[in-house]
């Protein structure tokens, strides 16, 4: 949760009772990167902040990174100009707060990817295992799709090599129950732990044998 959030929180009485203020989940909260824009009155009437500590690039008087473009209002443009500010050596310019953050959130956006793409392959490991029957070409095209953007991405950023292993657990557990969904079977048909390991998962060649968990 960003700082400034954590502040208004304090004032408005906790996270509970701001959310409610704002009309927006707990949830949203903690994954604002910045004060969306059009909560900044909201904040100030809640809390008594101000609109500039609020948002200092909305409220501090223009452009003060001076990029010519701001971040909030074409971030594509904004990074176009902000790779040309480094090539040429113009580090006055550069918007820093924003870059910052935005390397941050490419490690997360490499990880919500292993996170969703796991999540979809143990899905049809899990269909295929219950219904070995139904198996369909399609089934086969999504798990191979899977298996190789995953380990595209791992191969492209190897320090995420031990992720997959490090949410099988979590990532499992929404499988499960997507699958039961998918299926309409029985949730209890599906193991509570998942009965693959990490390396069959991400093998190409691996397909799981019928499910031996009774319904």
């Amino acid at each position: 949760m960003i700082d400034i959030v954590k502040s208004a929180s304090r004032r408005a009485g906790g996270i509970p009772a701001l959310a409610e203020l704002l009309g927006v989940s707990r949830q949203a909260l903690y994954q604002w990167r910045r004060v969306p824009a059009d909560k900044v009155q909201a904040l100030v009437r809640a809390t008594g902040l101000s609109p500039q500590a609020l948002r200092p690039d909305l409220h501090g008087g223009g452009d003060s990174t001076g990029t010519g473009t701001r971040y909030e209002d074409d971030v594509p443009a904004w990074a176009i100009e902000q790779a040309g500010h480094l090539r040429h050596g113009r580090f006055d310019r550069l918007d820093v707060a924003n870059l910052c953050e935005e390397i941050d959130d490419l490690a997360s956006r490499h990880k919500d990817e292993i996170e969703s793409r796991l999540t979809i392959l143990l899905v049809h490991l899990l269909k295929l295992s219950v219904q070995p029957e139904k198996r369909a070409p399609s089934w086969d095209a999504t798990i191979l799709e899977q298996r190789a953007r995953i380990a595209r991405r791992l191969a492209r950023a190897p320090s995420l090599r031990g992720y997959p292993a490090q949410v099988l657990v979590e990532e499992y557990d929404i499988a499960r129950r997507k699958a039961a969904l998918e299926t309409g079977l029985p949730l209890g048909l599906f193991p509570v732990a998942c009965p693959f390991a990490i390396d069959d998962v991400l093998d190409l060649d691996f397909v799981p044998g019928p499910s031996r968990n009774p319904a």
